[in-house]
């Protein structure tokens, strides 16, 4: 759906989508279709981190679509460097990561971004398990669950699924995080960054569909064990040495984020229309 057809029906595209890629040539393109039917998509910046198959000539069959731009990498630099070099041609002010196989469905964005878009939340991350969840391996959701619980144990929170692939958040907050991780270890440090900072994290469930190694499944034993060395590492760093000085935004974004109401507004449809004789009566009434 283009902009002007998703204003038409009263949705205003918001997000900016990156998309690191490397040697997904397979799975691309279906899952740049998914993301271009979506009404909220303002902006798609796919990045190819030196691919040796044909992803990057894929991309560029998309680049007709004014909101997808295509950027590759001289060389192999990893998935976080793909997000920084994403993050710095986005104009939309939110983003959301999608990686470039078929583990998670575009299909799914409006309602992940829902409570960033209602003012309730922030950061948003997508949460594996709770609907439909298909996994390969007992030994890649039992590293899941030990990162997780390492995160709420050094952080003293409680989400869900720190390593999910399905993260969202507001962009101006994502550029103060000052993110540095060049491959998978970008996932516990944008974890790590945003609550040394105070934000407290949204979950929605979603759908996932795992690949197998076979499928090309990149994550290993290793980036756990990396995983547990970047959560520890943004934990017991000073603050001051991971962001700088002080930043007045994010005292703002707090204090807004704790006036915030903590359920979403009710339709206008549903509320009811009180005489102020029954409101007098009534004062608390507000749905049918």
């Amino acid at each position: 759906m283009a902009a002007a057809d998703a204003e038409s029906a009263g949705i205003k595209p918001e997000l900016g989508v990156i998309i690191p890629a490397f040697n997904e040539e397979r799975t691309l393109g279906q899952v740049l279709q998914r993301v271009l039917v979506q009404p909220c998509v303002q902006q798609v910046v796919i990045v190819d981190d030196a691919s040796t198959d044909g992803t990057f000539q894929v991309a560029q069959t998309y680049t007709g679509d004014p909101r997808v731009e295509c950027v590759r990498h001289a060389s192999n630099q990893g998935k976080g460097a793909a997000i920084r070099t994403g993050l710095s041609r986005l104009s939309a002010p939110v983003v959301i990561i999608q990686d470039a196989d078929l583990e998670y469905d575009p299909m799914e964005y409006e309602r992940i971004i829902g409570p960033i878009r209602e003012g309730r939340a922030d950061v948003v991350y997508g949460v594996r398990g709770f609907a439909s969840h298909t996994a390969y391996s007992y030994w890649f959701v039992l590293g899941n669950r030990l990162v997780t619980t390492a995160t709420n144990v050094l952080f003293n929170c409680y989400i869900q699924d720190m390593e999910t692939g399905f993260k969202a958040m507001r962009a101006d907050l994502m550029r103060r995080l000052k993110l540095s991780g060049r491959r998978f270890e970008i996932e516990p440090e944008i974890t790590g960054r945003v609550l040394r900072l105070g934000y407290r994290i949204h979950e929605v469930p979603i759908t996932y569909y795992a690949r197998s190694r076979e499928e090309g499944k990149k994550l290993t034993w290793l980036d756990g064990v990396k995983a547990f060395g970047s959560l520890i590492r943004i934990r017991f760093t000073p603050r001051r040495w991971l962001f700088g000085k002080d930043d007045d935004y994010h005292v703002a974004r707090l204090a807004e984020l704790a006036s915030a109401p903590r359920i979403p507004p009710v339709p206008a449809e549903r509320l009811v229309r009180l005489t102020p004789a029954e409101a007098a009566q009534e004062p608390n009434q507000v749905t049918r």
